[in-house]
């Protein structure tokens, strides 16, 4: 009694790990493309297509407008109103310059208005009063002019009392340095107790517009020819170019596409490039002025071949294929293929032609001239799933036959 369980539990032990190595190898198979049959090898018929492709181009960020801050007086900074990388508002004060000179300053040309228009009073009557005597024959000629010519220096007077009152005040104001225009403030060069003025070498700072943001890149002549060649006016033919994606420096893509809005007129000698700009929305700030990244270009490549990746060898950086000839032998052939790929398709530029067949799997077991039974992509897949479905019913002969 005890023999014939041993017995048993032998022969299940053996049938499962039978079982088991089934699995093994058919999982084996399908992982390694491996062919259903001694000599049948998946085959595919290539037909001319439309390729979607995209290509890549280092890029340079910029804001729609990076404006340097300067002093427009002298003076000792006594305040920072803001920190650096802080967004501002157009007329936000920045920095406070030492007012105390131009306070001065100011207050002696206010003083200088009201003492010119006091003085432009007097005169007026004095002049009205030199009028009345002079109709009537009381004072002469001169005297009465010397009134007149007084009145009019009163007048100028005043004119420069209120422009040195103008300068006085603009001077003042300029005490205050404020944001041109809304932004995102730089580094700051000069902190408290620096001494400033219009001449020094560095800006205070940097207001960068980065609500719309300008990346620039450049494209070879005959890229940019192959891109305009249909004519037209620039702006249609800008109208017409792809909306362009970004890659950030971390690898990510940039959640919003960009637009082309200008080319370049003049064609760099030393690079033949042509510098290419095209504006992207920056409502989450994410992209700053001065960063890098890289512009992908999407495009269309009409009547093109693709090939497997999967159905090729390459030997010396060259790439081959196995065709399939009348005589079901295959021929090794070389093949010329486009820098561009998708990572699973090759776009053949030579080698092969619309119509042609090629093994597609197994190709590293097979050798020219050689002759195989061609099984098209499905049939092989039809086979493997039968194969899968025997194993499951235990049909383990029909399975690996």
């Amino acid at each position: 009694m005890n023999m014939s369980v041993k017995r048993n539990r032998s022969f299940s032990s053996g049938r499962i790990a039978l079982f088991a190595l089934g699995i093994s190898a058919l999982s084996a198979c399908s992982s390694q493309g491996v062919k259903m049959g001694d000599d049948e090898f998946a085959v595919q018929e290539l037909v001319s297509t439309t390729s979607l492709q995209t290509t890549e181009y280092p890029a340079t960020i910029k804001g729609l407008q990076d404006i340097e801050i300067r002093p427009q007086v002298s003076g000792f900074i006594v305040k920072l109103c803001v920190d650096e990388g802080a967004m501002v508002h157009e007329g936000q004060a920045l920095f406070q310059i030492d007012p105390t000179q131009y306070k001065a300053a100011y207050d002696q040309a206010v003083a200088g208005v009201a003492s010119a228009e006091a003085n432009l009073t007097t005169l007026k009557e004095t002049e009205a009063q030199k009028k009345i005597l002079h109709e009537q024959k009381i004072i002469s000629d001169f005297e009465y002019q010397t009134a007149v010519n007084n009145l009019l220096t009163a007048k100028a007077n005043l004119e420069q009392a209120k422009a040195a009152y103008a300068a006085a005040k603009q001077n003042l104001d300029f005490c205050t340095v404020t944001s041109p225009s809304d932004g995102v403030i730089g580094t700051f060069p000069y902190r408290i107790g620096a001494l400033v003025s219009p001449s020094v070498a560095e800006p205070l700072t940097t207001v960068s517009q980065i609500k719309n943001m300008y990346v620039y890149f450049s494209l070879t002549e005959k890229e940019l020819l192959a891109l305009t060649k249909a004519g037209g006016t620039l702006k249609e033919q800008l109208e017409k170019m792809p909306d362009v994606k970004l890659e950030l420096s971390d690898g990510s893509i940039y959640n919003e596409t960009g637009k082309i809005d200008a080319v370049s007129g003049v064609i760099d000698q030393t690079t033949g490039s042509v510098s290419m700009r095209a504006i992207f929305p920056n409502s989450q700030n994410i992209l700053r002025s001065g960063g890098t990244a890289n512009v992908i270009f999407p495009y269309t490549m009409e009547n093109v071949i693709l090939v497997p990746q999967s159905a090729t060898v390459e030997i010396q950086d060259k790439k081959f294929v196995y065709v399939l000839q009348p005589d079901s032998t295959v021929k090794y052939t070389e093949i010329n293929i486009s820098n561009l790929n998708d990572g699973k398709n090759y776009i053949v530029l030579g080698g092969l032609n619309s119509g042609d067949k090629i093994a597609v799997e197994g190709v590293t077991r097979l050798s020219d001239g050689m002759k195989i039974t061609p099984i098209t992509p499905a049939q092989k897949e039809a086979k493997y799933q039968q194969a899968l479905k025997d194993q499951r019913e235990g049909n383990l002969a029909s399975a690996f036959n």
